[in-house]
């Protein structure tokens, strides 16, 4: 018994069926326009694109603990975009973050030296106090102010290894 094989006759490009070809019209994906706007809050620009919740941490002196709190105390939507804030929402904003309804504990100035009381700064102010701090600490010679002075680490920090950006290396002489 013979065995046969199947044979297959070889096909040419031309006797391949072709497919139609359907021309669709490719459609690019649809995006949404954007166009980068800033809105000044306080002294600070924000990106349009941000949200509230997110955009007012950009703000000197206002944590994610402040920027939920008044979110929630003004009644703002924490998912909306820092464009789309109307002016009487922004001095809302505003009127908050300069005088904040939250307790104590959240503020940034606790029982100042100077005045006694509870205060929350924000933006340059803030600097300013924390320099005046510094300063103070140094003319005190207190140990942090020592610190501060000689470009050391003030809180402990181990100095092996780390804090060494920034400073003169002394260049030994070559052998003889």
């Amino acid at each position: 018994m013979a065995e046969t094989k199947p044979t297959t006759a070889p096909v040419k490009k031309e006797e391949k069926k072709q497919k139609p070809k359907v021309e669709k019209e490719k459609k690019a994906p649809e995006k949404e326009e954007y166009h980068e706007s800033l809105t000044r809050i306080l002294g600070y620009d924000i990106p349009g694109n941000k949200t509230i919740f997110i955009g007012l941490t950009r703000i000197k002196g206002v944590s994610w603990a402040i920027s939920n709190a008044l979110c929630l105390k003004t009644g703002l939507d924490r998912r909306k975009k820092i464009s789309e804030l109307s002016k009487d929402e922004i001095a809302i904003i505003e009127k908050f973050i300069m005088n904040p309804d939250v307790p104590d504990y959240m503020k940034n100035r606790r029982l100042d030296r100077e005045t006694g009381k509870t205060a929350h700064l924000y933006g340059t102010d803030l600097d300013i106090a924390r320099d005046f701090d510094i300063k103070r600490l140094k003319k005190i010679k207190a140990y942090k102010g020592i610190r501060h002075a000689a470009g050391q680490p003030v809180r402990g920090q181990r100095t092996k290894s780390h804090f060494r950006k920034n400073k003169i290396v002394a260049i030994g002489g070559k052998k003889k």
